[in-house]
């Protein structure tokens, strides 16, 4: 050991604990708030406890996602609105579960930073809960990493991590056929994908991200950090409602290679691109961008932000359940068999 008055410490190496601690008194309650049946402990422990048959599971298996926001984040950083990325945290792994057919049940969350900003932090955790409370999960753990030397000053680096169930059997895609109708839910702009080429379109504008957005009310920035629309509750109610056969999250790769991972090998889709309108952030970015069609499609959600395969005779009845629990429906298209995915008519 050295002598006391040599000794350095972790915080003159740059890794506040207390703020850490600080930091975990901040979240237990927004934490809390996200209880659900299952929940065994609150914060603070080694890990997190979950109980399936509290959460009313006979016989499950368990489904998990994980994701972060990718450079989004930039956005948020360079703003200083730091509110809702947590929304798009939660929303990507969450999303994604429930096309499994699985309901979310519990999220943690990995936040790592050079130096951490208490209230800066807890913004982003508030965000993580609301997106948790929206999707029905509970928020039952996570890491904060204070890593001098790994960040710049002010960066940080989001990612999450869900669990959810559904009885045995009851896994999706199941029994997609000819004809089954794909049903397009509308989304909430650009969600959280495709943010390194709007980073780059938003260059080529020159505006900066407080200017006025030419597409919407709102500052450019603000409006770019809409956060990804929560699709879990409307799409569990329809998937109990029956005739769901398969759903697709519409993330990278967008209609083009979201809609093949969820049908038959040999099938494929024919899709209206006239049968929904182009949310303006889109036409915005393709002028500006001079952006094609298919690199559009490929790239973006283009105002589709999830799809549902459903039975043909089922179709209308579920849209109408859809609509009433909150969701903007359109008739996208349908299944065919013919392999790939086709387009008719045009984005506009």
């Amino acid at each position: 050991m050295t002598d006391a008055k040599n000794s350095l410490t972790y915080a003159e190496a740059g890794v506040d604990i207390d703020a850490g601690n600080d930091l975990v008194e901040r979240i237990k309650p927004l934490a809390a708030a996200t209880a659900r049946p299952g929940v065994m402990a609150g914060l603070g422990g080694f890990g997190a406890l979950f109980d399936l048959k509290a959460a009313g599971y006979d016989d499950p298996v368990l489904v998990a996602a994980t994701d972060g926001v990718g450079t989004k984040l930039r956005i948020a950083i360079d703003t200083g609105k730091l509110d809702t990325i947590g929304i798009d945290l939660v929303a990507m792994c969450v999303n994604d579960l429930v096309c499994q057919g699985a309901e979310p049940l519990f999220f943690l969350d990995y936040f790592a930073t050079g130096k951490l900003d208490v209230e800066g932090a807890a913004q982003i955790v508030e965000g993580i809960a609301r997106g948790c409370e929206g999707a029905g999960c509970a928020l039952i753990g996570g890491e904060t990493a204070e890593m001098p030397g790994m960040y710049q000053a002010g960066d940080f680096d989001l990612a999450g991590f869900a669990v959810g169930a559904m009885e045995r059997g009851a896994v999706l895609p199941a029994g997609v056929g000819e004809g089954d109708v794909l049903l397009g839910l509308g989304s909430d702009g650009v969600h959280s994908n495709g943010y390194s080429l709007v980073r780059r379109v938003v260059d080529m504008s020159g505006l900066g991200w407080h200017a006025q957005a030419p597409f919407a009310s709102g500052p450019l920035g603000a409006e770019l950090l809409t956060p990804t629309r929560l699709y879990v509750k409307p799409a569990l109610a329809a998937i109990r409602e029956g005739g769901v056969h398969a759903l697709a999250h519409i993330t990278g790769g967008g209609l083009t290679e979201n809609l093949p991972r969820i049908l038959p090998d040999g099938m494929g889709a024919l899709i209206d691109l006239g049968s929904w309108p182009l949310p303006p952030v889109f036409g915005w970015l393709a002028d500006v961008g001079g952006l094609e069609e298919a690199e559009m499609l490929k790239t973006f959600n283009a105002g589709i932000g999830m799809v549902l395969v459903v039975a043909e005779d089922r179709a209308e009845r579920l849209a109408g359940l859809l609509r009433a629990e909150g969701e903007t429906v359109f008739r996208i298209g349908a299944v065919t068999e013919n392999a790939g995915i086709r387009y008719s008519g045009a984005l506009g």
